[in-house]
């Protein structure tokens, strides 16, 4: 680690007075400087808000300089609290609120998940398949009773279908504890292992759990625990600890269920540990060793496993190699051949179907191949420009039928069924959007904007039938652009009220992504990470060029890593937006990479760049929102974050707001929101989350009101 105790730490701490609700402040919050000494191996700097960083969460100062901004934002956006609260009682009324799943089934039962009027939490339930009464597995909203913030994560059946094993996770912190119910009796058994990730397997005989658990200080995943039923939780054994603290690491089991797997993976390698899942006591075994710049994945079927790889394929290609081959790669059979225009990103196994999702042109597609014949492979068909398919659950391997989901921004979240065999498709459900919404009121359009190197920038745009391109509409542009994660024209109720008011509604599908293909993840990151924030800027020229747009009138918004591209683009262009949104950013990335005892630091170092070398170091400064902050005018702005955020410490978004407040030269309106009981995903019921949308909508709506 590179960091030092602060400069007379005991003299210059001013005192900030927590604020009652009812105070009046003439100003916004000002925080104490406090020479703070970031030493690296190419420097030193200087870093007088670093005291706002409190691991423990409890320091008076810290909290009290929080709640004071808190403060100051209650008493600004009280000036709209009507507008709030009509826009939170529009989105909501959108939501048909006792919603159901689509069951799906496994053995003997068909599984799902509803709502009740009026509750923020799920109600897992299942029913036998062959006809029955609805059993409750779990009732989400009386485990969350009486909590500020719960949340339940990756619930999994036991092989028998007797027990129920799920996370709970008390603070947004996503560190999960253990739980396990007899679903037999409804009773929770006293197993209980905290401090773990959200990963959990079966062994075959229901009688043993894999889970991961967490280094307490990084909280990085490391070790691989098997717990016996009815034993003490203390004496779960350690089955594969990873030294690496570059590798995140999760446990599953097989869709078939005949194998317990350890996956490992780093931004540029991953390895497959597996383990017969009847054989409890055995060793797991590698699927093939790690290596730099070599990732895979894989899954079993009848015998054989078929594996998803970058081995000399950028886009990934499809391999497979027999059960009892495994340990080497010089094994793996050719099966799906390398494409330059299309990416594998993922794949269903069936007995008689391999079903692949392709993203080629910027959209998420899916792929049938019949294992007998693959020259009959064939897409699933979309008459929209721009759309989403994606796997829905598909428990079983011996089946015709593929779930999958369809949505486009004018088009509800679907689930359809296809007889893979007939090529025939079912529409099992359409998310009901309630409050009058009509698809035909609305056009969805893919354009291409020219970033400033000349690359085509896919965006997907969503506005109102009947809207004129003269160049006076607001605009409400949204992208991520980190980590390979590509952001798909999905449909979002929320968004129409926005768009009903007359906005373009855009998502930029930034370099950073992978709506492109692997080479558009590789342009975006690294030394080459600056990419995502003009091509984020080149997408809002166009825009505004093209008449979509006014261009006193575009709103900005983006979180985690979106929220970095926020605040570089606050830097880099702020006289081109009017308003920029930074949900939870990781705004100060040079001090975070250097310190190591920080959550996820490890892992980020091939996504980010190491800063102890020099390149990137420099390169890194050269764009971090915090460090680049200087006396210049930015657009009106709302930060949000999470007391309890593990993911992007509530620090960073505290110590850049501080910083703008100092040094900006503007009138326009800086707030900033911590949420005192949630971490990085915000509140967990569905209602609440919804009345945080309606929160940021508002503050937009009112600054264009004026």
């Amino acid at each position: 680690m590179f960091l030092k105790q602060p400069l007379l730490w005991f003299v210059a701490i001013l005192s900030v007075p927590v604020m009652a609700s009812s105070a009046v402040l003439t100003e916004a919050p000002r925080a104490a400087k406090v020479d703070f000494q970031v030493v690296s191996p190419h420097g030193t700097r200087n870093d007088p808000y670093y005291w706002l960083r409190d691991d423990t969460r409890s320091d008076p100062k810290v909290l009290a300089y929080l709640e004071q901004e808190n403060a100051w934002y209650r008493q600004y956006s009280a000036g709209y609290q009507q507008l709030t609260t009509q826009l939170t009682e529009e989105i909501i009324g959108r939501v048909k609120q006792d919603d159901s799943s689509v069951p799906y089934r496994k053995g003997d039962y068909l599984y799902y998940s509803r709502y009740e009027t009026g509750k923020e939490y799920p109600i897992y339930a299942r029913k036998a398949a062959s006809g029955g009464a609805e059993q409750v597995l779990l009732d989400v909203n009386q485990l969350a009773e009486g909590k500020d913030f719960y949340q339940v994560a990756n619930l999994a059946i036991s092989p028998d279908q007797q027990l129920l094993a799920y996370m709970e996770d008390l603070n947004g912190r996503r560190q999960y504890t253990l739980r396990v119910r007899d679903l037999r009796t409804g009773k929770e058994l006293t197993d209980s292992l905290s401090g773990l990730s959200a990963a959990i397997a079966w062994s075959a005989d229901s009688k043993q759990l894999f889970v991961v658990q967490n280094d307490p200080v990084t909280l990085l995943s490391n070790k691989v625990l098997r717990h016996t039923l009815g034993q003490d939780p203390a004496k779960a054994a350690l089955v594969y600890e990873e030294s690496d603290n570059s590798f995140y690491m999760w446990v599953s089991n097989s869709q078939d269920n005949r194998y317990v797997m350890i996956q490992l993976g780093s931004t540029v390698s991953d390895e497959l540990r597996v383990l017969d899942a009847a054989k409890t006591d055995g060793q797991f075994q590698v699927l093939a060793p790690r290596q730099r710049d070599f990732k895979y994945g894989a899954e079993h079927l009848n015998g054989r496993w078929i594996i998803r790889t970058d081995w000399e394929a950028p886009n990934y290609r499809l391999m497979t190699v027999a059960a009892d081959k495994i340990g080497d790669r010089a094994h793996w059979q050719p099966l799906l051949a390398h494409s330059e225009q299309i990416f594998i990103q993922n794949f269903e196994l069936f007995n008689d179907y391999l079903a692949i999702s392709e993203r080629s042109d910027g959209l998420q597609r899916i792929r049938v191949m019949p294992w007998q014949d693959p020259s009959k492979a064939y897409y699933i068909s979309s008459d929209e420009a721009a759309y989403v398919t994606g796997f829905d659950m598909n428990a079983e391997q011996n089946t015709t039928l593929l779930r999958y989901t369809y949505t486009s921004l004018t088009t509800p979240p679907s689930v359809y069924q296809l007889d893979m065999t007939s090529g025939e498709k079912t529409l099992l459900k359409q998310q009901e959007v309630l409050g009058g919404f009509d698809k035909a009121n609305y056009v969805t359009e893919r354009v291409w904007a020219t970033a400033q190197d000349g690359t085509r920038i896919p965006v997907s745009l969503l506005y109102r039938k009947g809207f004129k391109r003269d160049g006076s509409a607001p605009l409400y542009q949204y992208a991520y652009g980190s980590y390979g994660m590509s952001m798909d024209p999905w449909f979002r109720a929320s968004v129409l009220s926005l768009v009903d008011r007359g906005f373009v509604y855009a998502i930029a599908h930034i370099r950073g992504g992978q709506e492109m293909g692997r080479h558009w993840y590789e342009q975006g990151k690294l030394l080459n990470k600056i990419n995502t924030f003009t091509d984020f800027i080149a997408v809002t020229d166009y825009l505004v060029a093209e008449k979509y747009a006014a261009k006193d009138k575009v709103i900005g918004m983006g979180g985690s890593a979106g929220g970095l591209l926020m605040g570089a683009v606050a830097n880099m262009a702020p006289q081109k937006y009017r308003a920029l949104v930074a949900h939870v950013p990781f705004v100060d990335v040079v001090t975070t990479m250097l310190d190591e005892s920080i959550p996820l630091t490890t892992n980020e170092f091939d996504e980010w760049g190491n800063p102890k070398q020099q390149p990137f170091y420099d390169y890194m400064l050269s764009y971090s929102p915090y460090d680049q902050v200087s006396a210049q005018a930015y657009p009106a702005m709302l930060v949000t974050t999470g007391l309890h955020d593990s993911q992007v410490q509530y620090f960073e978004p505290a110590k850049w707001v501080a910083r703008l407040r100092e040094l900006k030269t503007d009138n326009n309106p800086l707030l900033f929101r911590t949420n005192m009981e949630a971490g990085h995903g915000g509140k967990s019921g569905r209602f609440a989350r919804l009345a945080e949308t309606a929160e940021e909508y508002a503050f937009i709506l009112n600054l264009l009101a004026k």
